[in-house]
């Protein structure tokens, strides 16, 4: 049998809890090579950290010593040998190497830094964004997403809800055809889906309880920090439940998150230098009425009109913490939000500071309803025929959400520009890598 098969890989983050003399091997990539006579310090970094490997020239060969200290650094390499206590206060262990491979060889000069110490624009970081990861600031933010994503899934099998899967292609618009991106499919019309939202609404009448978490898309040619052509939503639709009872399943995911972010990935935070937002149970409810009052004297707007950036600002700066606005005016809701009455609907929008995070209510449940919704919103009854036969089979009262789970991520690592937190992020100038 082989050395590769001999022993056993370690994580950089394993190794200063071995013991010494312990067999390892090491895979990564090169962040520092520092050559000292017959000794060789080769710092690798892989996932999880950083680890010291030590190449003496009477162990490893002349000709392996050599190909070490002429390697470049990010270069892939793989170095096995025994555990030894490290001299150095930094790095408490470290593999006194007996082999040392280069597994692929990189070619500098790079276009960007990775490990962080030279400034990058963000564009030329995206242009790069491979390479881009390889930096510990970067790495994190990714690395603290998968709790994030992994909590959401979780929190929502122990609340009973089962995963699914909608189309991406779509015929019909789920909430009129405004900024949809629109594409041939065999000779039809097919657009890319911006919401599950009809979908969700019609497997609530046999799973009760549904929830996904994938990629949307919207046709906004809109360059503002805060918004992507593609992003990543979480969404849940539940029958019986109303829009009350829905804010308490979204209040009760972004506790849980922040909760499981706290606990796995504090080294994550230190590293960002990120302090996690507080989330005070209950959430602080205010209507949209209230939330006029509170920006009274600031700015006149009229009872319908939707709050601006600038006004959500203010809110912001007042309540800081996470908040729903509910009980919105029915001329700026979707046309399947039900009606509190002529005026309100039964919606609601979860925020931190000025930024919406998710946006959810009570949905229409009668076809005669939804059809003059429908007809007040001016959407052609025909497109949404397949939708509103369903509604023939009995559907259950239902209420659900949709959250943006890049923007909840902005709000937990301190970020202000969301694509920081996407790893291939889409806007109007980018499509590329």
């Amino acid at each position: 049998m082989n050395v590769e098969h001999q022993h056993r890989r370690y994580y950089a983050n394993e190794i200063p809890s071995l013991e010494e003399d312990r067999t390892a091997i090491l895979r990564g990539w090169i962040e520092d090579i520092r050559p000292l006579g017959k000794i060789t310090f080769v710092t690798i970094r892989d996932p999880t950290g950083l680890a010291q490997a030590v190449l003496n020239r009477n162990i490893v060969g002349e000709e392996v010593f050599n190909s070490a200290n002429g390697a470049s650094r990010q270069s892939i390499v793989e170095v096995a040998g025994k555990v030894k206590r490290s001299r150095s206060e930094n790095v408490p262990k470290e593999v006194l190497a007996e082999r040392f491979k280069v597994l692929s060889k990189s070619n500098p000069p790079f276009p960007i830094d990775p490990t962080g110490r030279v400034f990058s624009s963000l564009d030329k970081r995206l242009d790069a964004r491979a390479l881009d990861l390889r930096n510990p600031k970067i790495l994190s933010i990714f690395k603290i997403r998968h709790t994030v994503i992994k909590s959401m899934r979780q929190t929502f099998y122990d609340l009973n809800f089962v995963e699914v899967n909608t189309p991406k292609l779509i015929g019909q618009a789920a909430e009129g055809g405004a900024n949809l991106f629109t594409l041939s499919y065999f000779g039809k019309k097919a657009y890319l889906a911006q919401s599950p939202q009809l979908y969700k609404e019609q497997l609530t009448m046999s799973l009760e309880r549904v929830f996904e978490i994938a990629q949307y898309f919207r046709a906004e040619k809109s360059n503002t920090l805060r918004h992507v052509c593609e992003f990543t939503s979480l969404d849940m639709e539940a029958a019986y439940m109303d829009e009350f009872e829905a804010m308490d399943v979204a209040e009760e995911v972004v506790c849980r998150v922040i909760e499981d972010v706290g606990r796995e990935n504090q080294e994550e935070l230190k590293t960002i230098g990120a302090r996690l937002p507080r989330a005070a149970r209950p959430f602080k409810k205010i209507t949209y009425s209230e939330a006029l009052k509170m920006l009274e004297g600031k700015k006149e707007i009229r009872w319908g009109e939707d709050l601006e950036t600038y006004d959500l600002r203010r809110i912001g700066r007042i309540l800081k913490e996470f908040y729903f606005i509910y009980d919105w005016p029915n001329v700026i809701k979707p046309f399947y939000i039900e009606k509190r009455d002529e005026r309100v609907s039964k919606s609601f929008d979860l925020m931190y500071g000025y930024l919406e995070l998710a946006s959810g209510g009570r949905r229409v449940s009668d076809r005669n309803e939804l059809e003059r919704r429908l007809l007040e919103q001016k959407l052609d009854l025909r497109e949404f025929k397949p939708h509103l036969d369903t509604f023939e089979y009995g559907m259950p009262p239902h209420s659900g959400w949709g959250l943006g789970v890049d923007r909840l991520l902005m709000v937990i690592t301190g970020q202000k520009n969301i694509r920081e937190t996407i790893i291939y992020p889409r806007d109007p100038k980018r499509l590329t890598p």
